[in-house]
């Protein structure tokens, strides 16, 4: 790869002007002189630098000028092909054309030598354009990334975009070609598209996980990870992998092929849907593997973009200077590389330290030369808050009032490191990210966007807020390619039907056509098949079954799906106290039924035993919060003695109802996963623990059943079902929880 930029830099070497040169070629040679001055004082001479005639960088450029005199035959369009996938044959045909027109080799170089500096192209009305003359700066402060390789990289790794034939690219299954053009390319036949929308996925192979013997990732169609070539920069743009490397090795990388991050890159880059729901996330002491996925999905959107760009640039030039060609049926389809608007990928998060940890990284992740300048940073560490700050905070209070037991916090370390103490407005937050030749540009308009960051709270509120006027819409969201749901299980903790609601919103066709070039509209739009080639990936610490239907249901892209399957070893060790865990399995037939059956069993089982006790301290746990308000409802109806705390409370109730539950003055406390989720609390004077529904995430398991120090029965009680299979493992362990569903027994005990 170094070999081939190093041959690039060489072919820009400045030529004296010849007297038959145009006013034009003359002024960007004298560029050209300037660029060449400029990198002789930063480094030494390109050993290619040596006088070779020049090469055409971009495909088919020497091709369109023919192709306006004469409709394209199947025969220039294979040769076309041909070009673009072999430098012999490009090479050969361009000797051939300077014979014909009797050019000599200088010429023709010189010809070549101008056509990249005389293309400039509006960038979505911004002052900024994404192809224009290089600025001339001096040696200390303009890199030699920025210098000439912006417009060789457009034209070197997109030429697979050029030929199509019937609709087809006759380069198609060739070594040129990257993964996005073939995604993108694929055209669905109304068979394939019948079949999506009934499939039943069959997941065929499966891979072990390096690092994780417990786990494996299983897909549908044919297996794709074992055919990564070390040598082909991974489908990477090439300035965005020189990058990813020098990071990797900038902090402390070794092996970049076996590690995490390029092994996760790749299931990013097969197109296929994702589900990877046992991801250690970084406030559980998991910063490494999270960053490592997190850096994968953060390339990967970089690479998607930077592509969608390169090749509406590089089109829109062509376009600019053959303007004949829209007028060509058979050419202008060709040039269809747009969607309805311009966001292609959309990162769904569920806090702002969360989003800033995602948004430092993806700036670190962006080559140089893209970032110059970033627009408005300031603003979102202002808004977002700055990690390096609140650490210098956290060591200066330290210093300053020691480690005293007064001022350490009782809250666990994950939940520091989550909320940080900060809870208002956390998860309300969205914002638009545009990527500009030499700039990005944060909170820029969604429309101009090429990535949208939001949390599903706030992108709901938009989405109510265009169903409820007239002038609001969010059309911004009917093309996005690429779906990234991070953290899924925190959002779970918020609201889930939120993310589902955003999801059936993506890909729909737009409320004005204002914002679009329909004559650049990308065939699987105005089909409206965008949903089939939309990828989603979803990743979480865990997953339940409302993460499962999305990904069943909603995830439908043609190129099939990949997901992980993991035993688990359970969390039991973790309580540390000697507690008596009676586990009672209610039976139900289906899981439409299966909260009735377990209301029935806590109403006919369970309370007879706690109502007539006079021994108060008893807390039920439980999940759901439409569990919380049935039960609620219950209790009131038996006027029994209880206190609530629910995510919803007050806190002037809740620290009522801490010194009630506490003092005796109420018998029976409710008590919800996500009020703990959310504050942490640790209840005292429980002396008998219920847990109605199991927690979802399953370190909360251990953490409320050791809030039973101090009974004078160490004994906790739980309440499950066969379809409580994902918690159960989760908790127990893969093997138990296969036992405990089946068996027929019905009891079962941990001590």
């Amino acid at each position: 790869m170094g070999k081939q930029f190093g041959k690039n830099r060489g072919l820009k070497r400045a030529k004296a002007p010849l007297k038959s040169e145009s006013k034009h070629v003359i002024k960007n040679r004298r560029v050209e002189e300037k660029l060449a001055r400029t990198r002789t004082r930063t480094r030494s001479p390109s050993p290619s630098s040596s006088g070779e005639p020049l090469e055409e960088q971009s495909s088919g450029v020497a091709s369109d000028e023919e192709v306006i005199h004469r409709e394209a035959s199947m025969y220039d369009n294979l040769l076309m092909t041909l070009r673009s996938c072999s430098k012999t044959v490009d090479d050969a045909y361009k000797k051939r054309q300077r014979q014909e027109e009797g050019k000599s080799d200088s010429e023709e170089d010189e010809d070549d030598g101008s056509e990249s500096f005389s293309v400039s192209v509006k960038d979505d009305n911004e002052d900024e354009s994404t192809l224009q003359e290089p600025d001339l700066v001096d040696a200390g402060e303009q890199s030699e990334d920025i210098e000439t390789e912006d417009d060789h990289e457009a034209s070197d790794t997109d030429q697979e975009h050029d030929v199509r034939v019937n609709g087809q690219n006759l380069a198609e299954g060739s070594a040129c070609l990257s993964s996005f053009s073939i995604h993108l390319g694929h055209e669905l036949s109304e068979e394939e598209v019948e079949n999506l929308s009934t499939k039943k996925w069959l997941y065929k192979w499966e891979v072990p996980v390096a690092g994780m013997s417990n786990c494996k990732w299983m897909g549908t169609g044919e297996c794709f990870l074992k055919d990564v070539n070390i040598n082909s920069g991974y489908d990477l743009k090439p300035k965005l992998h020189k990058h990813w490397l020098d990071v990797y090795k900038t902090s402390g990388g070794n092996d970049f092929h076996s590690s995490k991050e390029r092994l996760f890159f790749s299931l990013c880059n097969s197109y296929r849907d994702i589900l990877h729901c046992n991801k250690k996330p970084f406030y559980l002491k998991g910063l490494e593997e999270d960053s490592s996925i997190m850096d994968a999905y953060i390339v990967h959107s970089l690479n998607h973009v930077f592509r969608t760009r390169d090749l509406v640039t590089k089109n829109d030039a062509k376009l600019a200077k053959h303007p004949e060609i829209a007028d060509n049926d058979s050419l202008a389809v060709n040039f269809l590389d747009h969607g309805y608007t311009r966001p292609k990928v959309l990162i769904l998060l569920p806090l702002k330290c969360i989003a800033l940890r995602v948004v430092q990284r993806l700036i670190q992740l962006t080559p140089s030369a893209y970032k110059v300048n970033v627009d408005h940073i300031d603003r979102f560490l202002k808004e977002f808050g700055n990690q390096e700050d609140e650490d210098s905070e956290d060591e200066l209070s330290q210093h300053t009032h020691g480690n005293s037991k007064a001022k350490k916090s009782s809250k666990p370390s994950d939940f520091l490191e989550l909320f940080g103490g900060k809870r208002d407005e956390e998860d309300q937050f969205m914002f638009g990210i545009k990527f500009t030749r030499r700039s990005i540009k944060l909170y820029s308009d969604f429309y101009s966007s090429d990535v949208i960051v939001a949390s599903p709270v706030r992108l709901i509120a938009k989405i109510w807020e265009a169903k409820r006027f007239q002038e609001k819409d969010v059309d911004y969201l009917s093309s996005i390619e690429v779906l990234i749901i991070d953290h899924a299980d925190v959002i779970a903790m918020q609201n889930w039907s939120h993310v589902n609601t955003v999801v059936e919103q993506l890909n729909q066709r737009p409320s004005k056509q204002d914002r679009t070039d329909i004559t650049r509209i990308r065939k699987l739009y105005s089909d409206e098949y965008a949903r089939l080639y939309r990828q989603t990936i979803i990743l979480g610490s865990y997953s339940n079954p409302d993460i499962n239907a999305l990904f069943n249901r909603h995830c439908i892209n043609y190129q099939g799906k990949v997901k992980l399957v993991c035993e688990y070893k359970g969390v039991l060790p973790k309580v540390i106290l000697q507690v008596r865990q009676i586990y009672e399995r209610f039976d139900v037939d289906s899981i439409a039924d299966a909260d009735d059956a377990r209301f029935d069993y806590f109403v006919k089982k369970v309370f007879p035993k706690i109502k007539d006790s006079v021994q108060g301290g008893i807390m039920l746990f439980i999940s759901s919060y439409f569990e919380y308000v049935r039960i609620r409802n219950f209790l009131k109806s038996q006027d029994a003695s209880f206190c609530l705390l629910g995510e919803y409370t007050q806190q002037s109730d809740i620290s009522r109802a801490r010194v009630w539950f506490f003092e005796g003055r109420r018998k029976i406390m409710l008590y919800t996963e996500r009020a703990h989720f959310y504050y942490r609390y640790k209840i005292r004077g429980i002396q008998n623990l219920i847990v109605y529904s199991l927690p979802e995430r399953k370190e909360f398991y251990p953490e409320i059943v050791n809030m039973l120090d101090g009974s004078h029965n160490l004994s906790c009680t739980v309440l499950f079902s066969r379809f409580d299979q994902f918690r159960l493992e989760r908790i127990v362990g893969t093997a138990p929880a296969k036992r405990m569903a089946t068996s027929e027994k019905g009891v079962f005990v941990f001590c």
